[in-house]
């Protein structure tokens, strides 16, 4: 079964994130240079098989698109310019930086790992995948989409 895979797209760093095979759990994969990202993706997608691909969609509380949206636009343009059978889905990802901050405090790291943004971009693309993941409906035995069947 192929993977789901997340991106938390920033200016500078863009955090990855993927599904089991079976897709029930996410995990935090890395976080790549914004610049190396379709270097990353390539050579990823040549080693793993991923049916479809979660962006994150960032907007404001009034559901304005933020200022990072004509950037990820223009990445997910290319993104399916280069892969075009590739399914590319957006997830609102509003909240994700404070709740990966939260995490990590949960989980008991040092205030100097919480400064670490390549963690906390790491972490919110795990936010993304699993909240996406949980508002679709699985067949728990199969793996598969139900949710339009």
């Amino acid at each position: 079964m192929s993977r789901l895979l997340a991106i938390d797209y920033g200016k500078k760093r863009t955090g990855i994130a993927v599904s089991d095979p079976l897709r029930i759990i996410a995990n935090g994969l890395t976080t790549v240079e914004t610049a190396k990202i379709f270097d990353f993706l390539k050579s990823y997608f040549e080693k793993e098989k991923v049916e479809k691909v979660i962006i994150g969609l960032p907007r404001q509380m009034n559901n304005e698109a933020s200022e990072n949206f004509p950037r990820i636009e223009q990445f997910t343009h290319q993104l399916k310019k280069l892969y075009p059978t590739l399914n590319v889905e957006y997830f609102d990802e509003r909240f994700t930086s404070k709740m990966a901050q939260q995490t990590m405090i949960d989980g008991g790291l040092k205030k100097k790992d919480r400064q670490n943004k390549a963690l906390v971009d790491e972490i919110s693309a795990t936010i993304i995948l699993q909240g996406y993941m949980e508002s679709r409906f699985y067949d728990k035995n199969t793996g598969e989409d139900i949710q339009n069947s």
